[in-house]
């Protein structure tokens, strides 16, 4: 599959470059920046110096004239883009037959009348919106695979579906109950654009958007039920912890709860059931998601966590899995040591 990636100058771009170039079935063709990025007509590799003599592409402005360009060389595009960006040119690549891989949240909500609310825009794309898959790769396996655009999940739905999703699936949860999902995510999460607010040496440990932040209702979609969602800014890199408290139905048992964990991940090598509680040191610069739970039968509450890197799980190695399923491939093919074609 020939490739190109928008919005190539960011942190995550960098990481989809790096897993590209790895791959062997994934081409890149194109590199590409905002048509008034400073970075246009720079190397790749001046911007992201680990890259040199491995990625010295140049980085082109993107324009109508480049995406007319696309026709016979580009299978796919990756938008590592600004919300409303995707919406607004992702249908420009589904006219010319070239599949989208998109990392911003202009499509993970299936209510249009959310997106005011929750990222201060109306969407304008809404027959994109409707047929956009979800593309949590664990989950949707079948349905990314006949996808043209595919909406990649945010970094801390990610880790809190990964999570909860094995107990609402199946039921297990008390209808109505709160479930409460408390999020923490290094500073790379804000992205390559400098801020005082992101800055290392200004960042302590705490919450922000509380009651607000947009991937609530991201998480309550996918999940099938109404979360309350906190998200935490903490001072590292890159890493992210999700951890998940819910009350499950009286009659719930431990061996139920463990077979709802080990029959959702069997054969799902990106995910890791553990039996002690994950660490972000674990999942650093990996495409693992580590899952851990611990149910109390006598309250009936459990609490479940996962770590994953925000920045490859959570964005880049997912769009990986799912670009991997697209060809047929196994989801983590070419990013876990081991997995081979299907």
């Amino acid at each position: 599959m020939k490739v190109a990636i928008v919005g190539a100058s960011g942190y995550v771009g960098a990481e989809l470059v790096g897993l590209i170039n790895q791959h062997s079935k994934l081409s890149l063709v194109d590199l590409v920046v905002s048509q008034n990025s400073d970075s246009a007509g720079k190397l790749f590799s001046d911007l992201h110096k680990k890259f040199r003599q491995v990625c010295d592409k140049p980085l082109q402005a993107f324009s109508q004239e480049w995406i007319t360009s696309l026709v016979g060389r580009v299978d796919a595009v990756f938008l590592a883009t600004p919300h409303e960006f995707s919406v607004q040119w992702a249908k420009e690549f589904l006219s010319i037959g070239i599949k989208v891989f998109d990392l911003s949240g202009g499509f993970r909500l299936k209510d249009d009348k959310a997106y005011p609310k929750y990222y201060g825009f109306a969407h304008e794309d809404l027959e994109h919106l409707a047929s956009a898959q979800y593309g949590l790769a664990e989950w949707y396996e079948s349905e990314i695979k006949s996808a043209n655009l595919i909406a990649v999940p945010g970094c801390y739905p990610t880790a809190s579906l990964t999570a909860l999703k094995p107990i609402t699936q199946q039921s297990l949860h008390v209808p109505g109950s709160l479930i409460s999902v408390t999020g923490i995510s290094g500073v790379s999460g804000a992205g390559r654009k400098a801020s005082l607010a992101t800055s290392y040496n200004e960042v302590s440990l705490t919450p922000y958007n509380v009651l607000k932040h947009r991937h609530q209702p991201e998480i309550s979609q996918e999940a099938n039920a109404s979360v309350v969602f906190t998200p935490h800014l903490a001072p590292y890199k890159r890493g992210l912890l999700s951890t998940v408290t819910v009350q499950l139905k009286d009659e719930v048992t431990l061996s139920q709860v463990q077979a709802a964990y080990l029959n959702a991940y069997e054969g799902k090598t990106a995910v890791r059931v553990l039996s002690e509680p994950p660490k972000i040191d674990d999942v650093a610069n990996t495409p693992f998601a580590d899952v851990y739970f611990e149910y109390d039968e006598e309250s009936h509450v459990l609490v479940a966590c996962c770590a994953i890197d925000n920045l490859l799980k959570g964005a880049a190695s997912q769009a990986i899995q799912c670009a991997n399923l697209s060809m047929g491939l196994a989801s983590t093919f070419d990013l876990i040591q081991g997995v081979t074609d299907e």
